[in-house]
């Protein structure tokens, strides 16, 4: 994929690697506009303003970016909340249910508004964002990884909707990566830009890879396969211990 010369739209790049990566691509020489709910602390990038659980928010900042940018040909969808759940104790369904309509639904809600747009053209991108989280689950943080394994599931069936009309779709499926929210979860998490350094080198590949899938998170993409899913998840079980009653 090339990464110069495009005009791309990153929905949830307002922070953390979706704003780290929106630079990286601006950079390159691409125009980029940035979409979230809060755009106000991105000062060096266009900006538009999104809400992915509400669908009228998304159809009009799609028709914002489309009459500034008629010439859109890159999508990168990676609106996310990362929510810690209780599953014994009920309450958690509102953090459940708040997950789902940002992370699946508000994932397939930007794919919806931007899709007949790129096939229009006969060329594009669309790049979607899920997690080492969706393949190995964290049960500390139930349905995010549910939603992450739903969003690589959706990622799929779209390629396959999406065959012979020119428009690629990829996934990037992130280990943890050292933003504020996973430093403190994840002292371990990959420095930022080593992590976006083997991104954008798997990327550029030509063809360009189906998954960008960095050397840290293989463990997660290949354990099913490997024999190793039964002991990653006990241990990624262990901090259910710390919940209140266990």
């Amino acid at each position: 994929m090339d990464i110069s010369g495009r005009t791309v739209l990153m929905v949830g790049g307002t922070a953390g690697i979706g704003l780290a990566l929106a630079r990286r691509f601006a950079a390159a020489g691409s125009t980029v506009v940035v979409g979230g709910r809060s755009t106000d602390r991105v000062e060096d990038l266009e900006t538009v303003r999104i809400d992915v659980t509400d669908a009228g928010s998304v159809l009009a900042a799609r028709d914002e970016v489309l009459a500034k940018h008629p010439d859109l040909d890159l999508v990168v969808t990676m609106s996310g909340v990362m929510l810690l759940e209780d599953l014994r104790d009920p309450a958690h369904g509102e953090q459940a249910e708040t997950t789902v309509a940002v992370n699946l639904l508000g994932t397939i809600r930007v794919i919806d508004a931007f899709t007949p747009h790129l096939i229009g053209r006969g060329s594009g991108d669309i790049l979607t964002v899920t997690s080492g989280i969706g393949f190995v689950p964290f049960p500390l943080m139930a349905t995010y990884g549910a939603t992450k394994a739903g969003v690589h599931s959706y990622t799929e069936s779209l390629r396959a909707h999406l065959a012979g009309t020119g428009v690629g779709v990829t996934e990037l499926i992130p280990p943890a990566v050292a933003n504020a929210g996973q430093q403190r979860l994840n002292p371990n998490a990959l420095p930022m830009d080593g992590f976006l350094d083997e991104v954008l080198g798997l990327l550029q590949q030509d063809p360009t890879p189906a998954e960008i899938v960095v050397e840290a998170a293989q463990y997660l993409r290949r354990a099913g396969r490997n024999g190793t899913y039964a002991d990653l998840l006990a241990a990624r079980s262990k901090p259910l211990e710390q919940l209140p009653g266990r």
